[in-house]
Order: C-alpha cells, then sequence, then structure tokens
C-alpha cells in the first residue's frame, strides 16, 4: 500500500519536543524500540524527551517513511462513498482510501473549571505549557494531580520552590526494578500488558494506574520538602483551599490532571456516539477505512505505550488491507496517518 504520514509539526519528534524540559519516559529504552532500529545507550535506562525525539527523526530517515510536516488536519470528512477527504490549515486537499488516526490518547490537557476562580496574578500551567523552573517565578507552587507528570514536575521544582502536591487518591507506584530486573519487563514477560481492558485484571490496572517508582514516591517527595496535600477543592484569588480543610496563598499552579481529547476536526458523524466522543472498538471505527491506534486501552495496557505500537500496527494494517482489498482498491491505495 502506498501511504503518506502527516505531521502539524515542522520536524518529526516536536510532539515530543514540546513538552516539558525533563521529562523522560518512564519505560526502558528495551521497550521502547520501534520494528527494526533500537535505541542506542543503556537498555535498561529511561530514554529523555530529546533522545526519544531524535530516534523517531532518525527512524523516519532509516526507513525512508513518506512524511509531510506543517500539514494541521482541519477537516476529515468522506467524499465520494469509499473517499476520505482531509483538508489542511493551508486550504490544500488530501485523498485517500483509508485513513489511521495516530494522534493518541493525550492531546489536550484538562483544566477544571475551578481554574477560573483563581486571581490573574497566579500563574496557572500544564505539561504542556510548562516547560521548566525558570517559568514559575513566584511561590508557593501547588502541581494538582500526581500522575507520573505531576510528580516529575513536582520532584524538579522542589530543588527551587516551596511546592505542594495535591492528591486525589491514594496512588500506587511500582517498584522499578524486582530481583534487579525493570518492573516493566516483568509486566511484559507474565503478559499483564496484554490483558484486555475489560478482564478481571485489565479492570483492576485501569483503576490503579500504577507507574514505576524512579524516586518519586510519596517517601521520595517528602525528602525533597514537598508538601503532599489532599485534592483541591476550592479556590479565592490566590488563596487555593484543600479537601482536608488546609489552605494557602499560591503562586502559581500547574495542572496535571489528565487529557481529554480534541476531534472536533473529525466531521463524520458515523464516528461518534451522541456525546461527541469517537466509537473505537480494537482500532476500528464503525466508518469503514478509518482506525485508530495509540489509543489508551485500545485493546491492552500497552496500547498507549510504545511496546505495545509493533502489534497494534501489525493488527490494524491487516485489517486495512483486508478492507482495501473487499473495496477492490488494494493497489495503489493511499492510507493517510495524522500524526
Amino acid at each position: 500500500m502506498s501511504f503518506l504520514i502527516v505531521d502539524e509539526s515542522q520536524r518529526v519528534g516536536d510532539s515530543w519536543r514540546n513538552r516539558y524540559d525533563s521529562l523522560a519516559l518512564f519505560t526502558p529504552r528495551s521497550l521502547n524500540a520501534l520494528p527494526g532500529k533500537g535505541l542506542d545507550g543503556d537498555p535498561d535506562g529511561y530514554p529523555s524527551r530529546d533522545e526519544f525525539a531524535d530516534y523517531l527523526a532518525n527512524y523516519a530517515l532509516h526507513y525512508n517513511l513518506p512524511v509531510q510536516t506543517n500539514f494541521r488536519v482541519t477537516s476529515l470528512d468522506i467524499e465520494a462513498e469509499t473517499l476520505f477527504r482531509a483538508k489542511g490549515a493551508d486550504g490544500s486537499v488530501i485523498l485517500a482510501r483509508g485513513v489511521v488516526v495516530a494522534t493518541g490518547g493525550f492531546q489536550v490537557p484538562v483544566i477544571p473549571e475551578i481554574a477560573k476562580t483563581f486571581s490573574s496574578q497566579v500563574r496557572q500551567l500544564t505539561p504542556e505549557t510548562y516547560k521548566g523552573p525558570a517559568d514559575v517565578e513566584h511561590g508557593p507552587v501547588v502541581v494538582i494531580g500526581d500522575g507520573a507528570s505531576g510528580r516529575d514536575i513536582a520532584f524538579e521544582l522542589s530543588a527551587f520552590k516551596s511546592v505542594i502536591l495535591s492528591r486525589g487518591r491514594n496512588r500506587r507506584l511500582l517498584p522499578e526494578k524486582l530481583l534487579g530486573i525493570s518492573t516493566w519487563k516483568w509486566l511484559k514477560a507474565l503478559g499483564l500488558l496484554r490483558v484486555g481492558p475489560n478482564s478481571l485484571l485489565g479492570r483492576i490496572m485501569r483503576k490503579s494506574d500504577p507507574f514505576p517508582n524512579r524516586e518519586r514516591s510519596d517517601r521520595d517527595l517528602k525528602k525533597r520538602g514537598v508538601v503532599l496535600a489532599s485534592r483541591l477543592i476550592g479556590a479565592d484569588g490566590k488563596h487555593a483551599v484543600f479537601a482536608d480543610g488546609s489552605a494557602l496563598d499560591v503562586g502559581a499552579v500547574i495542572w496535571c490532571i489528565g487529557y481529554r481529547d480534541d476531534f472536533t476536526w473529525l466531521m463524520i458523524k458515523a464516528a461518534k456516539d451522541q456525546t461527541g466522543s469517537i466509537v473505537v472498538n480494537d482500532g476500528r471505527s464503525p466508518v469503514p477505512g478509518l482506525f485508530f491506534i495509540g489509543r489508551p486501552w485500545q485493546r491492552n495496557r500497552a496500547s498507549a505505550l510504545v511496546t505495545g505500537s509493533a502489534e497494534d500496527a501489525q493488527r490494524l494494517v491487516d485489517d486495512l488491507e483486508q478492507y482495501l482489498s473487499n473495496t477492490r482498491q488494494g493497489e495503489g491505495s493511499i492510507a493517510l496517518v495524522a500524526e
């Protein structure tokens, strides 16, 4: 199949380069290689933001992948029943027999309504807009959300600022290694990364959503001087109020409470439910020829991780090939992949 990858960024990998400076993947290099080309360095170490971005760029060059950068898809609809029509921000149009949406599940940071009750003097950031400690001039700083990004940012800022980490529930972190071996390797070897989202183990893993410690446990953060607070329930000007009754004046807030999808550009009504959310089953849309990859728990825990991309991609390409064969358009067809 002929295909084209479109990316709104200037360079392959910029979606990683645009994140905060100190970001590192929380899975080891040995589990972050795409098929056919490994990452250099300690296989048990964690690749940095820029390292992985450069790896993606080199991967595209190594395999001479057809990537069109600076192409932001502003709308995708159907033309003449079997053709998809992707319109770019510059007005140009790409027609394709099949489409793979690879925008992932971490598109737009969530900022709750309570953010509006903070004073304009309180600087508010997200993992997308925060780059490093220099972005926060005045403290104390409240980091809302104790997932991987929230703990990373609180850890980094604690060397420069007074930091409060606001948590909504007890977070269970995995030990980084078991018997000297990466916990992620154990999870993969035991098949736990492949359990389905609706299985008993899958439901347990989805609820707990564990990730490796990497010196980001409650104990480690406390040693760094981070104050652990309960859930933020109110704000008034510079005043932040927490569920345990504590309160304080803050200089900055960093929202790390998750992400939401943005599929406003997807104009195909049959691809969404009544709430406007996309409908996906094992990577397949109810719209023939439209596929998704990289969605959290698309097939299993690994689906949103680099380590799960190869297996999910193989299944998707098999499905896409079958679809094109059934429509007798397999020869010379174009699959548009939006990164």
